[in-house]
């Protein structure tokens, strides 16, 4: 997508824009998610939000319950999962150099996904479906390396066709396994649309680690990205060992998507959009990019949450549903405009 730059993105990375794009964003997201709280099937009172986030006395107790242990364990999900598909979408989209590269083209939701509905077949609970589904990914995740992996190089070309085979395959043996065991059937397609409501404290206590780590370091080689998009032979000038940074942030991408597809299952479009978005509005250096992404991918899926599950309350709507009517159409936006 071609486009002349706005004059805040040719304004130089300065540490004062940083940290009023930052700040302003993480300030969007405390409200966002403050707000996502208070909104449900049962409403609560913004004052008794506070008020059970602050550990007031005075909060009446059901809606101590449900902030605390229900919709609080949900809403800081939804920033996990949001900021990390965001980061290796932006992470992704810069090793390929290719604007349409996402989390899950790799196979690696795929492999994810297959791993879950094994877990989910043999009722191993929500901590084995996790554990199932990060084998799953990470399976997928070497299969994919160990056929882009030639002569020492990681081939960027292959990598991407070898994604999409992989992922075609065990989506064909996704469709198997759910023809064999339909008792499973709700369960599997709520996860292969992405769901955020079996999230617990035990959950977030277990992913969020693997998610932060991964996320730090990837943003760790911010300036390596910037100069791998202007091409590797370039960048290996510079001082950048290529090799070595797209191996490594290949790897740390995928377990990073892994570990989301874990606890969400399949959340579509959020790697996607919120890549471009940020370039178009703060431009395309990562030092800025990965960060803000970051943010605004778990300002993005706060609300498509809060969305999946008011819209029709008390039922509610798989938040990967959600997110695919807004990002669909939305990317298509995105591509006439640029």
């Amino acid at each position: 997508m071609r486009r002349s730059l706005s004059a805040w993105e040719r304004k130089p990375l300065t540490g004062s824009r940083l940290a009023i794009v930052l700040l302003s964003l993480l300030a969007l997201l405390i409200v966002t998610s403050v707000l996502a709280i208070s909104i449900g099937s049962v409403s609560i009172d913004f004052g008794h939000v506070l008020g059970a986030l602050t550990g007031s006395k005075h909060t009446p107790e059901t809606a101590q319950t449900i902030v605390m242990q229900i919709r609080l364990p949900r809403v800081l999900l939804a920033i996990l999962v949001g900021a990390g598909l965001s980061i290796a979408g932006v992470v992704l989209q810069a090793l390929l150099r290719n604007p349409l590269a996402e989390p899950y083209i790799l196979g690696i939701s795929s492999g994810g996904t297959v791993g879950a509905i094994i877990a989910l077949t043999a009722s191993l609970g929500v901590l084995g479906i996790s554990l199932s589904s990060f084998a799953g990914s990470a399976l997928v995740m070497l299969l994919v390396y160990a056929l882009a992996h030639r002569r020492g190089q990681l081939d960027t070309y292959t990598l991407l066709l070898a994604g999409v085979m992989i992922g075609a395959f065990f989506n064909a043996a996704i469709l198997l396994i759910i023809a064999v065991f339909t008792q499973e059937l709700r369960d599997a397609f709520l996860w292969l649309m992405g769901n955020l409501s079996t999230a617990r404290a035990e959950s977030l206590v277990i992913v969020a680690p693997v998610i932060c780590i991964m996320s730090v370091a990837l943003l760790w080689n911010a300036k390596s990205f910037n100069l791998i998009a202007t091409g590797d032979e370039t960048a290996t000038q510079l001082g950048v060992n290529v090799r070595s940074v797209k191996r490594i942030s290949y790897l740390l991408a995928s377990l990073l998507t892994g570990a989301v597809v874990s606890v969400s299952g399949v959340v579509g479009f959020v790697g996607l959009i919120i890549p471009h978005i940020c370039r178009l509005l703060f431009g395309p250096d990562h030092r800025l990019l990965l960060p803000a992404a970051a943010l605004l991918g778990a300002i993005f899926l706060v609300i498509t949450d809060a969305i999946a599950r008011t819209v029709i309350a008390p039922a509610e709507i798989p938040v990967g549903a959600v997110t695919a009517a807004i990002g669909a159409p939305l990317f298509v936006y995105l591509l006439r405009r640029g």
